[in-house]
């Protein structure tokens, strides 16, 4: 049931979960189902429909606004947290990402056997992201039916078989709400923001977490056996920072708390040109069984990333970039038109994807309306025909992408970047400003470059295709740097380890020097390979809850 925080009794619950995320209410509904006798409390600082602006965001300084959105094009505050504006992308993690490697510099603080403790709880996330039970890689399946990305193709230095399977997007507020509701043994209490817990005692264990009522200022004290702070990266972070007597029984908050932040480095520097029948190329999405999207990009063996010594890395074909009329498509620079279109251009995609999209640019209008006029009626039929399959429908069209009937495809990389202590979120002197220092650094840079490399090289070997680069070779460092920009998939700040030296949780997601008190968030990745963290996110949330009881 759904309450208000003048509502709120003081009684002692089993369980208080803060943020209403995937990860959020997949802790919360999952343990209250199992529980039911068991009293379940889900807190967020939003309410049911996100608000135009907020003092969470308000008070986050970014230092780098070139590689990082700003927090509005981040995150989001409301019932259903990330996936009020997610994608919908779902993507597992890899086996290199729990792999110590030099390039990391000692900042893989997680191991193979977390990834095997977590592996019986994908299925049971995948339900709750609503994108099938198949697996995250058709090698040996029927779908893969001896299929390759393009013709010619042959795995070896280069994989075609992991894929990215797609959410409905499901968003979880809406999705959820009734079956929040349903529980007798589960609130949920809107507008409230987590301040201060209770110190712990000798024995760890946390009594109690104060919260504030963001409409009248009022103060409310929540009393519960166990916590679970599951307010994404920022804020989880933000509270942590702003509580380090949660660490006395250790000697202090670690040196890893609000460090080691990471996103992903991605953009566009080349494209592909395969030699093959291109009806034979595999350019966008497929449909397993179940009728779930699902599709494939090229990935590297941890082999060769070992051997390499690189970061994980995708890369997936793409459309060329919308805002360069150069592409000569009527219906890329129709969609180029609308996502500049005020109102509408904000209704068709989250500010940060839009922003990839457009890149920020009214550029070249003309030439965008003659490739309109020159291809018409195509240019109007294709894209009225991809919006209801993308916004009409119940399970949507994920991402856009037109078949190129010569073959060329944009590549589009999606690289991980190295843990590093530089990178960091910090408590400004105020005690509420969030301030983020986010850089990339030229070992980031220099592994994206050669991952490409080993692409071109395999591709040619194959006799499949070669890339064409889109800048000189000297310039793609500079253009590279330029291009990348995240904050959108924040990891590393409360990250996995062994020890409090470390990190700042153990492997159950526990907050060191204390036995009651939990984190669920993409802050507890101490790496973040080439996959976005939502999903893997949720598969931590279901091993928690299933902890916790």
């Amino acid at each position: 049931m759904i309450t208000s925080p003048s509502e709120l009794k003081d009684i002692l619950y089993d369980l208080c979960v803060v943020g209403s995320g995937p990860a959020g209410i997949i802790v919360a509904l999952e343990y209250a189902r199992l529980h039911p006798e068991r009293q379940v409390i889900l807190v967020e600082y939003g309410e049911e429909q996100e608000k135009e602006r907020n003092q969470l965001d308000d008070t986050i300084r970014i230092t780098n606004p070139v590689n990082h959105h700003q927090p509005y094009d981040c995150t989001n505050k409301g019932f259903g947290g990330t996936s009020m504006s997610w994608g919908g992308r779902c993507v597992m993690y890899d086996e290199i990402d729990f792999i110590d490697r030099p390039i990391l510099n000692g900042g893989c603080t997680w191991d193979l056997n977390l990834l095997r403790d977590c592996e019986p709880y994908i299925g049971k996330a995948a339900e709750y992201f609503e994108c099938g039970s198949g697996p995250f890689n058709l090698a040996g399946t029927d779908l893969e039916g001896g299929r390759r990305l393009a013709e010619g193709f042959a795995e070896g230095n280069v994989s075609d078989s992991v894929v990215e399977r797609w959410s409905m997007p499901t968003r979880f507020g809406k999705r959820y709400s009734d079956e929040l509701t349903s529980q007798t043994n589960l609130q949920v209490v809107f507008g409230m923001e987590a301040r201060n817990f209770t110190t712990p005692t000798e024995d760890g264990v946390v009594s109690a977490l104060e919260f504030r009522a963001v409409a009248s200022g009022d103060f409310f004290k929540i009393r519960s056996k166990n916590f679970v702070l599951a307010a994404g990266t920022q804020e989880t972070t933000r509270i942590l920072l702003r509580n380090p007597h949660l660490f006395t029984n250790v000697g202090g908050p670690p040196d890893s708390l609000g460090r080691y932040y990471q996103g992903h480095l991605s953009g566009k520097i080349a494209s592909v040109r395969f030699s093959g029948d291109p009806k034979k190329t595999e350019y966008g999405l497929l449909r397993d069984e179940e009728g779930i999207f699902v599709r494939r990009r090229f990935q590297f063996p941890k082999e060769v990333l070992q051997n390499e010594n690189l970061l994980n890395t995708a890369i997936w074909l793409d459309n060329p970039l919308y805002h360069d009329p150069s592409h000569g498509s009527g219906a890329l620079s129709m969609f180029y038109l609308a996502m500049i279109t005020p109102i509408l251009g904000e209704r068709l995609a989250p500010r940060a994807i839009a922003n990839s999209i457009t890149k920020g640019k009214t550029y070249m209008l003309h030439r965008h309306l003659w490739n309109v006029a020159k291809d018409f009626p195509k240019s109007l039929f294709i894209p009225a025909m991809i919006f209801y399959r993308r916004y009409c429908v119940q399970r949507k069209l994920p991402q856009i992408f037109l078949y190129n009937p010569q073959n060329c495809y944009a590549l589009h990389f999606h690289a991980e970047q190295i843990p590093s202590p530089e990178n960091r979120m910090e408590i400004d002197e105020d005690g509420e400003t969030l301030e983020i220092h986010y850089e990339l650094s030229d070992r980031d840079i220099a592994s994206v470059i050669r991952v490409h490399e080993i692409l071109d090289e395999w591709l040619q070997k194959c006799g499949c295709g070669k890339l064409e680069y889109w800048f000189p070779r000297e310039n793609l460092s500079d253009e590279i740097r330029k291009m990348s920009k995240d904050g959108v998939h924040q990891s590393g700040t409360t990250r996995i380890a062994d020890t409090p030296k470390l990190g700042v949780v153990d492997r159950n997601l526990q907050v060191w020097g204390t036995n009651n008190l939990f984190v669920c968030s993409s802050s507890v990745l101490p790496t973040s390979g080439q996959a976005n963290p939502t999903f893997f996110t949720g598969v931590l949330g279901v091993k928690l809850a299933r902890h916790l009881g």
